[in-house]
């Protein structure tokens, strides 16, 4: 029975509008006083059995809600008579949770917006050959599904054949597509906006990077900041201080209706909703541009930022390097590319790649008696000649001579922040080149951004060497630069800022190798496109890795934090307006206070409801 009454709410409110209408006009229009109270009574007890019951539920786990307090003033109305007062009271009550949860439920409408988005069907290839349109769930990694144009990519994978633009705002909050080709990587949740492809699934159901982010979500969404526990806490006394408040009235004054007053003027509930609304429209923001704020306490956190720490490579920098100078000596430059060439094919790191895209095509040669110099590069046979190629050291290690020249490129290059690749033949310096990894376009204004928004202190933490570490510092502007620095020391870097100087810092990184220091600074963002280890380690995740939304970011969690003291000083206010009425004016009444009640409720909301649409500027 209670349940069908609750689910009936609204019914319910209708119903008694309709009454209140009927009582009013029974006696202001007609005169008879008969149908008005019995219109008005009908009203009031309609009004109250919801009420009611939510009280008594409350009152089993040992709550004194505000539903409680509701409850008894119009039960004490009702004893005075006074049913013009029960009925719009409980009316009004009503009206205001339905007013309430329409627009909270606007305010989770990214939350909705995400799930709506979620593919249901995906093209299978079957054992025939065939492609077959299946359930999602039915979808098995390895299995190969064809997306075609206007489709919704139905899970994580790689791209086997074919070619065409993805529109990855689910994922990113970037509106413009993306183009895909064969070994592409393309994400559940995203839409083909034209051409056909076959992909291989790499990820399936909540395993997708959309399905992580639809949970971390949701998990924000209904986690709660440490101002929300405060004001749980604070209503846990406040709510039965009003009711023994109520009760000293009523024995002192012995003016029923008064108490009765004070119990319905004093209910918290904009204060009680004000906190977890903002909350909820910040993160909503977040997640539509592309920004995973993980739960209602890196809001706190992130408003009051002090310190900003980076990774360089993959987050001021594109993590690509790429051969930025470059000079010969002697003679024979080309066949020396080849030995230099032919060296760095059998290597995967990321200088060798960039030395190789500089040569291009060239004449490979046998590499023969490889040794690794830790530390140094790599020293080998190739073509009957000795070939070393590395930095510095290496070259003093295998005797090279090193002219005026030369010194004078290499302190040139490095000063330019290169990474070194010299390469000898014989134990002749024949190739210089410097390696550089370009800076993020557009990184250098959203630095100047942070500082704006209050950030006072960005640093750099790198394993380069310091020259290089300086330079993008000084392009950057940034406060400090650290080089030569393996994780254990950015983690320790990062906990004497913490510890010793009592500092709020957030740690930017890729969210793999910098997992110790994403973990251990107050808010650790990952630029990581939805990595695993990203998501897990960090509290924010920048889902695109676009720097520019960093900015952003920040901005949302101060205009949120903003908001929620907006909120409580909003709904402090009118509590404390409310109760200074009553005892120093003629005009409040039960009526009237719950009507200004209802209204900050619905105040509150709206503000936060603001940052739904909240931009930099």
């Amino acid at each position: 029975m209670q349940r069908f009454i609750l689910s009936k709410k609204n019914h319910i409110t209708l119903v008694s509008a309709i009454l209140i209408v009927i009582g009013f006009t029974g006696e202001l229009g007609f005169k008879n006083e008969a149908v008005a109270v019995a219109a008005l009574v009908l009203a009031s007890i309609l009004g109250a059995m919801p009420i009611a019951i939510q009280a008594y539920q409350a009152l089993k786990v040992k709550i004194v809600s505000i539903d409680v307090l509701v409850t008894i003033a119009v039960v004490g109305a009702f004893f005075i008579q006074n049913f013009e007062e029960s009925a719009i009271v409980t009316f009004l009550f009503l009206f205001g949770a339905f007013l309430e949860q329409r627009t909270l439920n606007k305010t989770r409408s990214a939350i909705k917006e995400l799930t709506e988005m979620a593919p249901e069907s995906a093209l299978k290839q079957m054992a025939s050959g065939e492609f077959e349109e299946v359930d999602v769930d039915e979808v098995d990694v390895g299995d190969i599904l064809l997306v075609k144009t206007g489709a919704k990519i139905p899970v994580d994978g790689t791209v086997l054949s074919g070619e065409g633009s993805i529109n990855e705002a689910s994922i990113t909050g970037e509106s413009l597509p993306v183009s895909k080709e064969k070994g592409s990587t393309v994400f559940a949740g995203t839409i083909l906006d034209n051409g056909t492809i076959q992909i291989a699934a790499d990820r399936v159901g909540e395993d997708t990077t959309f399905g992580k982010i639809i949970e971390l979500v949701e998990e924000a969404q209904d986690s709660k900041s440490e101002a929300e526990r405060f004001i749980d806490r604070f209503s846990k006394y406040y709510t039965p201080a009003v009711l023994v408040l109520g009760i000293l009235v009523w024995v002192f004054s012995r003016n029923l209706e008064l108490a009765i007053t004070i119990l319905v003027l004093g209910c918290p509930g904009a204060l009680v909703i004000g906190v977890p609304v903002s909350n909820v429209a910040g993160i909503g923001n977040g997640a539509r541009h592309g920004i995973l704020l993980k739960g209602s306490e890196v809001i706190g956190d992130f408003s009051r930022l002090d310190t900003m720490v980076f990774d360089k490579t993959g987050t001021l920098t594109a993590g690509n390097p790429s051969v930025a100078e470059k000079e010969y000596y002697g003679e024979n430059t080309q066949e020396a590319l080849g030995y230099l060439a032919s060296i760095e094919r059998e290597s995967d790191h990321p200088l060798a790649r960039a030395v190789l895209e500089e040569i291009g095509e060239t004449k490979f040669s046998l590499v023969e008696n490889t040794e690794v110099v830790k530390g140094g590069g790599i020293a080998a046979t190739v073509g009957g000649h000795r070939i070393a190629v590395g930095n510095v050291a290496l070259m003093e290690r295998e005797n090279v001579t090193l002219g005026e020249q030369a010194k004078a490129d290499i302190a040139r290059f490095e000063k330019s922040g290169n990474s070194l690749v010299l390469t000898s033949v014989d134990g002749e310096l024949k190739v210089l080149m410097g390696v550089r990894d370009q800076i993020r376009p557009g990184v250098k204004k959203d630095l100047r951004r942070l500082k704006k928004l209050g950030v006072k202190n960005l640093v750099m933490l790198s394993g380069d060497n310091q020259g290089t570490v300086d330079a993008v510092s000084r392009e950057l502007g940034l406060t400090e630069a650290h080089g030569s620095m393996l994780p254990e020391d950015k983690s320790a870097y990062i906990k004497r800022l913490i510890e010793e100087e009592g500092q709020i810092v957030a740690f930017v990184g890729d969210g793999v190798n910098d997992s110790p220091s994403l973990a251990l600074a107050h808010i650790g963002i990952a630029m990581g496109s939805g990595t695993d280890v990203a998501i897990e380690t960090s509290d924010v995740v920048l889902m695109n890795s676009d720097f520019s939304r960093l900015p952003h970011a920040l901005g949302l969690t101060k205009a949120t934090a903003r908001n929620m003291k907006q909120n409580i000083l909003i709904a402090v206010g009118v509590v404390l307006f409310l109760l200074a009425s009553v005892f120093f004016s003629e005009w409040m009444n039960m009526s009237i206070g719950m009507l200004v009640h209802e209204a900050s409720i619905l105040v509150v909301i709206l503000n936060g409801m603001r940052l739904l649409r909240y931009k930099l500027r």
